[in-house]
C-alpha cells in the first residue's frame, strides 16, 4: 500500500509540473538565438479570410537585425498587428532565419554591439 500511494504521490508531482511547464514556459523562445532590430516602417498588411468568413489581418516585415556580436542578418517576419514605428524588438529566431517570437525592449536594454549598428 505504500508503494502504491509513493507511485501516485509522484505521478501527482510530475503532473503538476507539466502543467506549470505548459503554462509558464514559452516553447517559441526556448532555444532561440537573440537578434534586436528597430521598426522602421509600417508592415505590408495581408488579409485572409477564414473559413467561418471572418477576415483576419496579418502584417509582415522584412527588416535588418543585429544579434549580441554585432553581425546583422534580414529576417523576415508577421505580426498580428501593425507595430509601433521606432519601437526596438528583441526577435527569437530558430533554424537560422524563422523568428518564432519576439518583445519590445528598450534601447538601454540592447546588447552594446547592437546598439552600435541600429544607431
Amino acid at each position: 500500500m505504500k508503494k502504491f500511494l509513493m507511485i501516485v504521490g509522484i505521478l501527482f508531482i510530475l503532473g503538476a509540473a507539466g502543467v506549470f511547464a505548459l503554462t509558464k514556459l514559452d516553447f517559441n523562445r526556448m532555444n532561440a538565438d537573440n537578434y534586436y532590430l528597430q521598426i522602421t516602417e509600417d508592415g505590408t498588411q495581408h488579409e485572409h479570410k477564414l473559413d467561418d468568413g471572418s477576415v483576419m489581418t496579418s502584417y509582415s516585415y522584412k527588416l535588418e537585425a543585429t544579434n549580441a556580436d554585432g553581425e546583422t542578418e534580414t529576417l523576415e517576419f508577421t505580426a498580428q498587428k501593425n507595430l509601433r514605428k521606432d519601437a526596438y524588438l528583441k526577435v527569437y529566431v530558430k533554424d537560422e532565419d524563422q523568428v518564432s517570437s519576439y518583445d519590445e525592449v528598450t534601447f538601454e536594454e540592447i546588447p552594446k554591439k547592437a546598439q552600435e549598428k541600429l544607431k
